[in-house]
């Protein structure tokens, strides 16, 4: 499928600094009007000059920065080190810089002007966490990614500053350790009781008028305004069929984020009128009060707030009102005086992913499976670095290391190997024979002394595995000597 704007060669275009040098300042010189070519837009997105605040007022340009080569080139450089797969019109980001090299001055006179239609998006569904149902992604062309990305480069100075500072999710400089900071925080101080609110399919369900006239409060670019309701109404692409959208913003494009919480900052910025303590990254909202009895109270009045105000639906079975230490954030697991934990599920779920990087059949070398199981470790115990933890990743630790002797018995493939190997690792021939000779099954065999004594905690550290809870107790005793 080609791109709406089609392809045209240019001769000599083929610049390879900076793709967009001098093609805003020759649009320009060529005449390019930055007030036309909207043809959408709510009421507020179409009110004249004079109607506009001071602080809106100076964003009737805003075309011009995004379209401006400094910050398509940044755009590109950030589309190109995202990589991702590609959308409706199979381009892949490896063809992105050819596509430009043959359409960048008619990519720019499109945004100048207010004319750019963004493709549709590929639909895909990719399981939740926890395997319970699918979540529906929306892949944009990498063209319209690009597009987006150079979008939010100057939206996000723009509206971020304004945000809550009980938001955290998908901004510059925050992060989920800030807010579960922040929740440890509350609970300490005595707020033990948490409402957890579950936004039902929330990208899914965002209202386009709600989200547009937000966002034409603080901007005055009718041009950008038309662009951004397009790229919201594109349609959905899924088995060679496309389907319009009235509402939703798909996640899979960088702008989404962003939407998004300009979307929930009215519930931010609610809840701190009335003068509650909250934490809430993306659609994940916790509120921390003292009692039961206040927070089904907030949970009534902040339900009737989403879904009256902003239409949003709020997931009745999986949002509740409990102590804190019987729900979950951002896989964690909150307990009293504000101790971290991490949550059951999130133990599953890491377990589940090691379970199909050892697989016994996979058929790969043992080396090259613990780099994988290092590459997934390493950084999952990152991000739990700050929850008491020790014990249960001991525990994963001796079970892991279970799975790869069973892994490498398996590799040993006959009784004589099996015998052999063990016999290599210091285990006496005669227990060697008697255990490659019992006719256990792999998993029974692995978990035998005679395969701990040859595959010791030692033997695993030779093959470079790292240990869950000695990266955990190393990250700990760094951050605490950072003070952090």
């Amino acid at each position: 499928m080609a791109h709406s704007m089609g392809v045209e060669r240019q001769q000599g275009s083929g610049k390879q600094l900076d793709l967009f040098d001098e093609i805003l300042q020759a649009s320009l010189r060529h005449g390019v009007s930055g007030k036309g070519g909207t043809g959408a837009g709510t009421c507020e997105e179409r009110q004249s000059p004079a109607a506009w605040t001071e602080p809106l007022a100076l964003t009737h340009m805003m075309m011009e920065q995004v379209a401006s080569s400094a910050n398509l080139n940044q755009a590109y450089k950030r589309v190109k080190a995202n990589k991702g797969a590609p959308g409706a019109d199979g381009m892949t980001v490896a063809d992105l810089r050819g596509w430009i090299a043959d359409n960048r001055e008619r990519l720019i006179v499109s945004l100048l002007d207010g004319s750019y239609r963004p493709q549709p998006v590929r639909g895909v569904e990719i399981p939740k966490a926890g395997g319970k149902g699918m979540r529906q992604l929306g892949i944009p062309t990498v063209v319209d990614r690009l597009v987006q990305q150079a979008i939010l480069q100057v939206l996000e100075p723009l509206l971020d500053p304004g945000f809550s500072g009980s938001s955290y999710g998908f901004r510059p400089g925050r992060s989920a350790h800030d807010a579960l900071r922040q929740a440890r925080e509350y609970v300490a101080d005595g707020y033990g009781t948490v409402v957890d609110l579950d936004l039902e399919k929330f990208f899914d369900r965002v209202n386009h008028d709600i989200l547009m006239a937000r966002l034409s409060r603080r901007i005055g670019d009718t041009r950008l305004l038309a662009i951004i309701r397009r790229f919201l109404q594109a349609g959905m692409l899924v088995n060679g069929v496309c389907t319009e959208r009235q509402e939703g913003t798909p996640q899979g494009g960088p702008l989404s984020p962003l939407l998004a919480n300009l979307l929930l900052d009215d519930l931010d910025k609610e809840l701190e009128r009335r003068g509650h303590r909250f934490c809430r990254y993306a659609d994940d909202c916790n509120i921390y009060v003292r009692s039961q009895a206040a927070g089904q109270r907030v949970m009534a009045s902040v339900t009737a707030f989403l879904e009256g105000r902003l239409q949003l639906r709020v997931n009745r079975e999986k949002s509740a009102v409990a102590p804190v230490e019987e729900r979950q954030f951002l896989g964690h697991r909150l307990g009293k005086g504000g101790r971290l934990g991490i949550a059951p599920n999130s133990l599953a779920r890491m377990k589940e992913r090691l379970r199909a990087i050892t697989r016994r059949n996979r058929g790969i070398a043992l080396t090259t499976m613990i780099a994988q199981v290092n590459a997934f470790t390493t950084g999952w115990v990152t991000y739990y670095r700050h929850a008491q933890a020790q014990h249960a990743l001991r525990q994963i630790d001796a079970w892991l290391r279970r799975k790869l002797r069973c892994v490498r018995l398996k590799q040993c493939k006959r009784t004589m190997s099996i015998a052999t190997f063990l016999q290599e690792g210091g285990v006496p021939e005669w227990r060697a024979w008697v255990l490659a000779l019992s006719g256990k099954g792999w998993w029974r065999l692995a978990g035998s002394p005679q395969a701990a004594e040859a595959m010791t905690i030692a033997w695993f550290d030779r093959q470079g595995l790292v240990s869950l809870a000695n990266h955990h107790a190393a990250l700990n005793i760094t951050g605490n000597r950072r003070g952090t």
